[in-house]
């Protein structure tokens, strides 16, 4: 009976410890994300920033188009060198993956080295399609390293 007591009582505790790391970790990348719209707006502004596309390769076989000015950037690349991403300019980074998973991997490793103004576009590529917003064909060579 007290086993199963501490047991349950251990449990509980876990549990609240996981609920509220995940939800600090949840407004920590709300702080860091931007919208389609916004993006858009600032783009439209005519706002020097500078958009990365950090999809996999084989992604890009499925979609190969990228939202104009966008530099292509392999996540393995940005994750290896995160001195890719510029200290001094705002950067967007986006992906296809579900929940923006590649996105987010790019933007917390920025944060761990003090990049603070960079974002991950809610909704990645197919968000930014779904409000109509242009893309151009990525007409570029890439090599199919499937490694993230």
């Amino acid at each position: 009976m007290i086993l199963t007591l501490i047991i349950v009582g251990v449990a509980v505790v876990l549990g609240v410890v996981y609920w509220i790391k995940r939800a600090r970790d949840r407004r920590l990348l709300d702080q860091y994300s931007i919208t389609p719209e916004a993006l858009h707006a600032l783009l439209a502004g005519k706002q020097e920033t500078l958009i990365f596309d950090v999809r996999l390769p084989l992604d890009l076989l499925v979609a190969s188009e990228i939202i104009p000015g966008a530099k292509r950037i392999t996540p393995r690349e940005v994750l290896k060198n995160p001195n890719l991403i510029p200290q001094d300019k705002d950067t967007i980074v986006y992906c296809t993956c579900p929940s923006e998973k590649t996105s987010r991997s790019v933007l917390r490793k920025a944060l761990a080295r003090n990049l603070s103004r960079i974002k991950f576009l809610q909704g990645g590529l197919d968000g930014w399609k779904a409000k109509g917003y242009p893309v151009e064909p990525y007409t570029q060579s890439f090599h199919l390293d499937t490694g993230s």
